[in-house]
């Protein structure tokens, strides 16, 4: 299978091909399309130009709307088409990305409402001959960057609101599985934007990413992603002087309170840490139980993890599957492996399994006596859960908060002014009492620290991808005085 590229509105080869691999076998799958710098510097220019014709300039916001709702629907009908090719390209579970690509329409959708509603206001001016009011306008070119992770989601979180703002976009798929961005262009095609509107693109650093983020002609840059990159790309924007938002990784605690409901906690235990096999920035990665339950609530928690059906991704019965990449796989054991030199206990997993393909066990360690172990300092963008243990509120805030990462955090206790003295104390973005990884277009998405800065999700994301013109209107009919008149 061969992919291509989209850009000003035609599918086109890259400049070269590189494989993709199945990370499931461990085979090339497909050929996916290599952008260099000239295809980069097309695409910038063919969404620029969109910006000022009327075929996008032109249209009401309400038929941006409109355009946003066809997408949705094609969205949701191509749902288990993209998710087949997300399973293939990256890995993840058949199940998740069939659940998660339908839902992903829900965000196109929400912002299609919102396009018509992003209002002016009035300023009432202490001048007595004027009126000053307020519109709002698209800031211009995104270059919206995504990893292989979740990327439609992640996609749509930054190009639904750019163009319910009115802007236009180049899209960086990541290099790591970047199929299902570039099956995507199809349905942005089919929808009927006009050309340039919407650029679909992958390739690899100095040639694609670093140029599409420097690019004179960019306004904003929306990137999700690890810190490192991060860091080039606020260097790159040096030269363009574009707005950045980013969503970066984290360390996410997961509180347990002696008075918590033990197998719920579980169960979101599981699911935070080993959905997705563990590669996920919210991932629940630090277990932080009350110390009086540790042996009670990690006895349960071993025990289901154990029962973790491990198969092939493309199998609907399949929990759990395998990484991304080989090169995760190694940064994973090495870490594990660090970690119970600095005195971890190993629970269960800690290996890669003897099967085709990119697999490693569900892994628990213990590092209740090993606080400055590997793993619970790193973000591994695995199945690797790290155990420590609190005995008062106090410590439990101590220990949440002591990383440079602030994305999000889940508490689970029955008591509610505990609660809400958690939610008030913990510092992230997100915190989820008695839940774990739930999202709603409506409710804002990001962190702080290492984790980024900015919010995808909710209204106020469409109003990062607009500026203010302030305008001014003199309602006088006298003739303005000569200023070089002295009276």
């Amino acid at each position: 299978m061969t992919f291509q590229l989209y850009i000003n509105g035609q599918f086109e080869d890259g400049a070269a091909t590189f494989d993709s691999i199945n990370p499931a076998t461990g085979q090339v799958w497909a050929k996916m399309p290599e952008a260099r710098t000239d295809q980069v510097n097309r695409a910038v220019d063919a969404a620029d130009q969109a910006l000022q014709k009327p075929e996008w300039a032109g249209l009401t916001a309400s038929q941006r709307g409109k355009l946003l709702y066809k997408l949705a629907d094609l969205v949701e009908q191509a749902a288990l088409r993209l998710a087949e090719i997300e399973t293939s390209d990256t890995g993840k579970i058949i199940r998740e990305t069939s659940s998660q690509i339908a839902y992903v329409a829900e965000y196109y959708r929400y912002y299609a409402g919102i396009a018509d509603k992003l209002e002016g206001s009035f300023i009432p001016v202490d001048k007595q001959d004027m009126q000053v009011w307020l519109v709002r306008e698209p800031v211009g070119v995104v270059a919206a960057i995504v990893p292989w992770n979740s990327q439609l989601f992640l996609s749509a979180v930054k190009v639904g609101p750019a163009l319910a703002a009115g802007c236009t976009v180049v899209l960086k798929a990541s290099e790591e599985g970047p199929g299902p961005l570039l099956e995507f262009a199809r349905l942005v095609h089919e929808a009927g934007f006009p050309a340039g509107v919407v650029n679909v693109i992958t390739g690899f650093g100095p040639e694609c990413g670093a140029v599409l983020s420097s690019h004179a002609k960019v306004a904003h840059v929306a990137f999700t992603g690890g810190p490192d990159t991060a860091r080039h790309i606020v260097r790159n924007s040096a030269d363009n002087l574009a707005n950045v938002s980013l969503e970066l990784g984290g360390k996410s605690p997961f509180v347990v309170f002696a008075d918590a409901d033990l197998q719920s906690a579980v169960n979101a235990q599981v699911a935070a840490i080993f959905a997705a096999s563990g590669q996920s920035c919210v991932a629940g990665s630090r277990l932080l139980v009350e110390e009086s339950i540790k042996d009670q609530f990690v006895q349960k928690l071993v025990e289901r993890v154990q029962s973790i059906h491990i198969g092939l991704p493309s199998e609907m019965a399949t929990e759990y599957g395998p990484l991304c990449t080989l090169r995760q796989r190694e940064k994973i054991e090495q870490v594990v492996a660090s970690s119970i030199e600095q005195g971890a206990k190993l629970l269960t997993g800690g290996k890669a399994l003897d099967r085709e393909g990119y697999y490693y066990a569900p892994t628990i360690l213990d590092c209740s006596d090993a606080s400055q172990a590997d793993s619970i300092k790193t973000e591994l963008f695995g199945p690797v859960l790290s155990v420590d243990t609190f005995q008062t509120e106090q410590e439990a805030v101590f220990k949440a908060n002591n990383t440079p990462y602030s994305l999000a955090a889940g508490i689970f206790t029955n008591n509610l002014t505990r609660a809400h003295r958690m939610t008030k104390a913990i510092k992230s973005g997100i915190v989820w009492l008695n839940t774990y990884r739930a999202v709603s277009p409506l409710a804002p998405f990001g962190g702080h620290g290492l984790s980024g800065y900015g919010r995808e999700g909710g209204f106020s994301a469409v109003l990062d991808y607009t500026i203010t013109k302030t305008v001014w209107l003199r309602t006088s009919d006298e003739p303005i005085e000569d200023p070089f008149v002295m009276r």
